[in-house]
């Protein structure tokens, strides 16, 4: 594989980075660049969108009810900011309408408001979801999961046999785009086509997908249409606190929004109230225009690199991680784990170091190899149980010990997930730091802070706020 990565326009994006060469102190009283490898949390930004908001600053105004001319750019890059994002996800401009909010977990809990359920409707998760996508669903109605396989794949015999079992009472399957633990790819258009057949509408969570893959959510009454689909600039390399939920227009023209105040209505008296027309029905108080603008800004760099080319870059370097992997001993993949089957999946892989706890090691690597990764269930909890097989006494345990404010045994996994502008030094500076922790080639002394499972070398005295403070 070429170490500057396939071809120049990808080449470019790690310039195109913020903080890219931004050194960080070590264990041993050196310093030397971060290898961020947690871009499944949160990407840095991109140096483009850094500038377009700096551009904007300029002109930063209040939106659409302001008469003066930084009013009108504004309201214009606002209003041209949800146009982008439409056209990113393949919608249907006379059908589909996008609402901003500050991320996908808002999204979500919106469209879980905005569903009129009636007492025997359903719901259809996976049990591959994060948080953000099954917690909101719970309480609303019936919530039933589809089952995954031994690898953390979706068990589609099980969603065929439930849809089919419940047909008619489920309105609605709500799935993740994309595995935030194994990378995974679910097939979600085939599923919106069977969820269709048997009368559901789809849910796609692309928080971990939009950044990586092309979306097509498709015309209006087309079988494998995606209904809605939930997304966060946060993993989109623009931090800037914004989100969006697209789906049809009509369903938001119906019932009142989940969240009230300026902005939402047509006129109001005392004795009644007129909602306005969507989007501006779910979008209560001023937005976040500038992350409206940051999202939008960074959706360009993406297209004009091309998805498709960013997605070449990702399956060779994570075919490359799993090569040198599997050639670590004691070293297990949770997921697909196949260097062939790269393209199939994101480059986010879990894994664990046999005899080492989960935490001690993503903070070895970042204490001593200056490596940041995640460690954990990375706030999906049933699916990491199920791929390490936690029976429910061991669950019972663990579940009283983290009541008690104990998460020293929690089990969970070590994450590395690439961004776009990833190489292979990367990887490979990963991989020889995870060859020396096996081997006990390490300098901390490390203590377990029982609270919070976390893991601190005693020598360590470098102090955030000397890098940076608000003080």
């Amino acid at each position: 594989m070429n170490k500057g990565g396939l071809g120049n326009r990808v080449g470019d994006l790690r310039q195109e980075i913020v903080g890219i060469d931004q050194p960080v102190p070590l264990l041993d009283g050196t310093s030397r660049p971060y290898v961020y490898l947690d871009n499944a949390a949160s990407t840095p930004t991109f140096r483009g969108v850094q500038d377009k908001v700096n551009e904007f600053l300029t002109w930063y105004s209040s939106i659409h009810r302001g008469t003066g001319f930084k009013s009108l750019v504004a309201s214009q890059a606002y209003d041209t900011a949800r146009e982008i994002v439409a056209e990113f996800v393949g919608a249907d401009p006379t059908n589909d309408v996008v609402v901003f909010g500050k991320n996908t977990t808002e999204a979500v809990n919106k469209l879980a408001n905005r569903f009129s359920f009636q007492p025997d409707d359903m719901i259809l998760a996976t049990l591959m979801e994060h948080h953000s996508n099954d917690l909101p669903w719970r309480g609303r109605c019936r919530l039933e999961y589809v089952e995954v396989l031994a690898d953390g794949s979706l068990d589609w015999e099980d969603y065929e046999r439930k849809l089919i079992r419940w047909k008619g009472k489920i309105r609605l399957v709500t799935t993740t785009g994309a595995a935030n633990v194994t990378g995974y790819l679910p097939p979600i258009y085939q599923m919106a086509r069977f969820a269709h057949e048997h009368g559901a509408l789809i849910l796609v969570d692309a928080a971990q997908l939009a950044p990586h893959r092309r979306i097509q959510m498709g015309t209006p009454g087309s079988p494998d249409r995606l209904d809605f689909v939930a997304l966060s600039a946060h993993k989109m390399y623009a931090p800037f606190g914004t989100g969006a939920l697209i789906g049809p227009r009509a369903f938001f023209a119906n019932g009142p929004p989940d969240t009230r105040g300026g902005g939402t209505i047509e006129i109001v008296s005392l004795e009644e109230v007129f909602w306005a027309d969507p989007p501006d029905r779910d979008e209560a108080g001023s937005p976040n225009v500038v992350g409206a603008v940051a999202l939008a800004a960074s959706i360009s760099i993406l297209k004009r690199v091309g998805v498709e080319v960013l997605a070449e870059h990702e399956t060779a370097l994570t075919r490359y991680t799993l090569e040198r992997m599997g050639q670590i001993p004691g070293l297990r993949i949770f997921g697909s784990s196949v260097p062939l089957c790269a393209q199939d999946r994101l480059g986010v892989i879990a894994f664990q170091l046999e005899g080492i706890p989960h935490a001690k090691v993503a903070a070895i690597l970042g204490y001593e190899g200056g490596i940041g990764v995640r460690s954990g269930c990375f706030c999906a909890h049933p699916y990491v149980l199920r791929l390490l097989g936690t029976n429910p006494a061991e669950y019972e345990r663990f579940k009283q010990r983290v009541l008690a404010h104990d998460r020293s045994t929690l089990p969970g996994l070590i994450r590395a997930s690439f961004g776009c502008y990833n190489n292979i030094e990367d990887v490979d500076r990963l991989l020889d730091w995870l060859d020396r922790i096996r081997r006990g080639e390490t300098r901390g002394e490390y203590e377990l802070h029982v609270p919070s499972g976390a893991y601190r070398p005693r020598q360590f005295a470098a102090n955030p706020t000397d890098y940076f403070s608000l003080r």
